[in-house]
């Protein structure tokens, strides 16, 4: 992680040039062919990996960086109550008619998870930020955040792509420039994050991290495998204590 933040006009932790990045491509969010091919193919086995780790039955789920709420759906399908919340505009328009189209209720918000803590801490029974780490100046402020929203005795998923050599040829030259799976640009290999370096972070927090496993994904097959080495994608569950 950054060892000096950058940090946006105005304190938040957001970096424009995201926000502005994802608002381009939200049109494009529900098409499973389109430039969110990668995350329609993760989303089942991700939501597979927190259901099996977490009740979701009636329990209240935040959705951090939502996008176009492709977790927040799968998660309200299977009973939880859902807010999911990011800071581009247009994905969250797509969320909410995506929702309603539907029929799911679901409570989107364009809100920081930094400033929704400061509204709602320790309300939330599961916390999940997954593929937006990478994308804030201070990834270990929005871990700080999860932490303050998820409840006693909660749940919390992270996932994030490893820094090293292998994701950068995979996730970045193989995904954005080789195969096009991911619009060139969609990440910087200085934002990367180690495992060691979240896991430090989540501990920092006074979490308990119960799980670290790598997400394998074959993008000819459109497979995906979890379990493995956390070498380019991973997964972190963390619980709170109490």
């Amino acid at each position: 992680m950054n060892a000096v933040p950058e940090v946006s006009p105005g304190g938040r932790n957001l970096d424009p040039r995201e926000a502005e990045k994802f608002d381009a491509q939200a049109a494009r969010w529900w098409d499973p062919e389109g430039d969110f091919r990668p995350l329609h193919d993760l989303n089942g086995p991700r939501v597979e990996y927190i259901a099996g780790r977490a009740r979701l039955e009636d329990a209240r789920l935040l959705d951090v960086g939502c996008g176009g709420g492709l977790l927040s759906e799968a998660a309200a399908r299977l009973g939880a109550r859902v807010t999911g919340i990011d800071m581009a505009a247009k994905p969250l328009g797509v969320a909410r008619l995506h929702a309603a189209g539907s029929d799911l209720k679901i409570d989107y918000r364009q809100i920081t998870a930094e400033e929704l803590a400061a509204e709602q801490p320790g309300v939330f029974d599961v916390v999940c930020c997954l593929e937006m780490l990478e994308h804030v100046p201070d990834p270990a402020s929005t871990v700080a955040a999860c932490a303050a929203l998820c409840r006693p005795g909660g749940a919390l998923f992270f996932s994030t792509i490893n820094r090293s050599a292998l994701a950068w040829s995979l996730a970045i030259v193989g995904a954005e420039y080789m195969l096009r799976l991911l619009p060139r640009g969609t990440h910087r290999y200085d934002r990367l994050i180690r495992p060691g370096e979240l896991t430090q972070a989540i501990r920092a927090c006074g979490l308990e991290v119960a799980d670290i496993s790598g997400m394998d994904y074959n993008p000819f097959s459109r497979t995906v495998r979890i379990g493995s080495r956390p070498r380019v994608n991973y997964l972190v569950h963390a619980r709170k204590p109490g």
